[in-house]
């Protein structure tokens, strides 16, 4: 019996290729276990590589009935450099799924009217697209996924061949990887602080 098989993905529909990393990133947010995601291979989603958005259909029902697409470019081409899932390490795609997955978090708690005004937001104000992103870095950072978090940032901007312009936009839209070590700490500290609270 292959792993996949073993260990199960409520209401999850996941490609083979990115499997063990969506697999890895979903065991960190716990409140979508039930939530029904598919995650889907797609050509030329535009200056990204995966995009999290809520099934069109579901919009407007109960917020716990909304099932979510993370859809996945099959390649993605930056001025001359063409980037697919299979050349990036492992845990730099599970830090871009854990990403997504912040996106998921945060749309679950919104209303169908303030999905749709997000949708015309992010499509029309570059200070919203930040808000949008660092809010789901901050999202995956909280459930876990600093490190991956990290890893996917360091993978981008010092590590690929990815175009500056490209980098500079990953600079401008989302936190830092300083920002981000800080957050790790924070927790760290938080969790230190209540275990010392519990051991009185």
């Amino acid at each position: 019996m292959k792993q996949k098989d073993s260990l199960k993905l409520t209401n999850k529909q996941v490609p083979d290729e990115i499997w063990r990393e969506a697999y890895i990133a979903l065991s960190h947010y716990p409140e979508l276990k039930d939530t029904p995601i598919t995650f889907k291979f797609k050509k030329n989603i535009k200056k990204s590589f995966m995009q999290a958005q809520p099934s069109f259909s579901g919009i407007f029902k109960n917020r716990k009935k909304r099932a979510y697409f993370i859809f996945i470019n099959e390649e993605i081409k930056i001025e001359d450099e063409v980037f697919t899932v299979t050349s990036a390490p492992s845990e730099v795609i599970i830090g871009w799924i854990g990403h997504e997955l912040g996106h998921v978090m945060d749309y679950r708690n919104r209303s169908g009217i303030n999905l749709f005004w997000f949708g015309v937001r992010y499509l029309t104000s570059h200070n919203y697209i930040r808000e949008a992103e660092r809010a789901a870095d901050t999202y995956a950072v909280n459930h876990g996924l600093g490190d991956y978090i990290i890893a996917t940032k360091d993978f981008i901007l010092n590590q690929s061949n990815l175009s500056e312009n490209y980098k500079n936009r990953i600079k401008k839209l989302y936190l830092s990887q300083e920002e981000i070590v800080e957050l790790v700490d924070d927790l760290e500290e938080l969790r230190e602080e209540s275990k010392e609270k519990d051991s009185y």
